[in-house]
């Protein structure tokens, strides 16, 4: 039988990183792949741009793609097509090639889940109808299937019903959170796909529109009470979701949690919507790790929607974290594998992978430097700060800057400033740090994810 044919492989690099390159790839290309290194006449891999690749490569023949730098700049489509082969941006580090060549997070599936996102604007009472349109608008793009509006008690809410009617017009399914009637059936009378909550005592609103409802217990923790309503509604074949109601820590919190598993081990094929907000919101901790966990609760008993909210300031991208956790989950239990190593997005604080380099690679790189511009790399050691006259490495970056002499040079001491503080939060975090670029906090970054920004390595 012949052997398969490998792929070919041409990797672009600088000076600096050629040597480290080829040690990677001898270990992990046999078997996998064949490939060439190509150095394009600079020192530092990052800087290179799809401009200099065109100008500069002549491809080799029998290359079936080539791969440039993480933080090579430019679009590699356009490049692909002028130069006609493919261009693919690899891992932003050297050490993360292996991974990257073997890893199922960069071929991870993510686009599918199985969840329905409710998001509540939970003061919609005192919001402007287009104040209300414009949140509905941010909650969509964080995730959010249904745009609910929420009511206050005792508060007045004179244009819930044009609300609803707005929010239908711009094209969002809609539900109205309230436990007053009058709401409920105005809600329902203004074309709303879902309300949220009715009981056994209040199921008879139902006569007044379609509405999808939310059927909670007629009193705290009463599971019987909520079987009957939807032995009710499944009588008069009306679709509805099922919330036993999830409870705070401390306040029935596990046993609330029980209930949710009675529910589907009792209705196998009953459509359940779980409020996670009672948790996220009243728990002072990371919603990050807090999604996590209860998505993946909701992922093995197969709950069907949830109601989540984003109201106190550490609960601020809750929606955009349950939208990544719904699909991580997703992803997970359909390969039957643990949810690890499909998406980084809700490890925030510290990072899998902190420091890639080690204090001894960095010794050579920087044994190599003919240049003034001063590197800035962080290891477990600490920080350190290299150019061409000297090698400088502490855990404080007040230890460092005295030896860099900026004293005359505002613009730069502002920079290597920026960056040694960077490098600092990095290093007690266990973040990853590189330099020009701001810190990943993935989606915890209420703006995105970050890019590289305006800055410039020091003279």
């Amino acid at each position: 039988m012949p052997e398969p044919v490998l792929p070919r492989i041409l990797f672009l690099t600088g000076r600096l990183a050629e040597p480290a390159l080829k040690a990677i790839l001898a270990g992990i290309a046999p078997g996998r792949f064949d490939y060439q290194v190509r150095e394009l006449g600079l020192q530092v891999a990052g800087l290179m741009t799809t401009t200099m690749i065109a100008r500069r490569l002549t491809l080799p023949q029998g290359i079936d793609r080539v791969m440039v730098p993480g933080r090579c700049r430019g679009d590699l489509n356009a490049l692909s097509a002028e130069m006609g082969i493919v261009f693919e941006r690899g891992p932003d580090e050297l050490a993360d090639l292996p991974e990257w060549f073997g890893s199922s997070a960069r071929r991870a599936d993510l686009s599918r889940h199985s969840v329905k996102i409710f998001a509540e604007i939970v003061d919609a009472p005192q919001l402007s109808i287009d104040a209300i349109v414009a949140r509905a608008r941010q909650l969509a793009a964080d995730g959010a299937d249904v745009i609910d509006i929420g009511c206050l008690p005792e508060t007045p809410f004179p244009h819930l019903g044009e609300t609803v009617v707005e929010l239908k017009r711009a094209g969002y399914v809609v539900s109205v959170d309230s436990l007053a009637e009058t709401d409920l059936r105005l809600a329902i009378r203004s074309g709303a796909d879902h309300v949220l909550s009715l009981s056994e005592h209040t199921l008879h609103l139902l006569d007044d529109g379609p509405a999808m409802p939310v059927l909670i217990p007629s009193r705290r923790g009463s599971f019987a009470s909520l079987v009957r309503a939807m032995r009710a509604l499944q009588a008069r074949g009306r679709p509805f979701y099922a919330d036993p109601i999830l409870e705070p820590i401390h306040f029935g919190f596990t046993n609330s949690l029980l209930r949710y598993q009675r529910l589907r081990r009792e209705f196998p094929d009953v459509q359940i919507l779980m409020g996670i907000g009672n948790v996220t919101e009243l728990t002072d901790a990371d919603t990050t790790g807090i999604n996590a966990v209860l998505f993946g609760i909701i992922s093995e008993l197969n709950i069907n929607a949830v109601l989540t909210t984003a109201v106190s300031p550490h609960a601020r991208r809750a929606v955009a974290e349950a939208d990544i956790a719904r699909r991580l989950m997703f992803a997970a239990k359909a390969d039957g594998a643990l949810p690890r190593g499909y998406t980084a997005a809700l490890v925030t604080t510290h990072d899998k992978k902190p420091f890639p380099q080690n204090l001894d690679d960095i010794h050579a790189v920087a044994a190599k430097v003919r240049d003034p511009n001063f590197r800035v790399q962080v290891t477990g050691e600490g920080i350190h700060v290299y150019n061409r006259d000297g090698f400088w490495s502490d855990v404080n970056p007040f230890s460092i800057f005295p030896n860099l002499k900026l004293d005359g040079d505002a613009s730069h001491a502002f920079y290597m400033g920026v960056e040694l503080a960077r490098a600092q939060i990095a290093w007690r975090l266990g973040k990853r740090y590189a330099q020009d670029n701001a810190l990943d906090w993935q989606i915890a970054d209420a703006r995105g994810q970050p890019g590289t920004e305006d800055g410039e390595q020091c003279q």
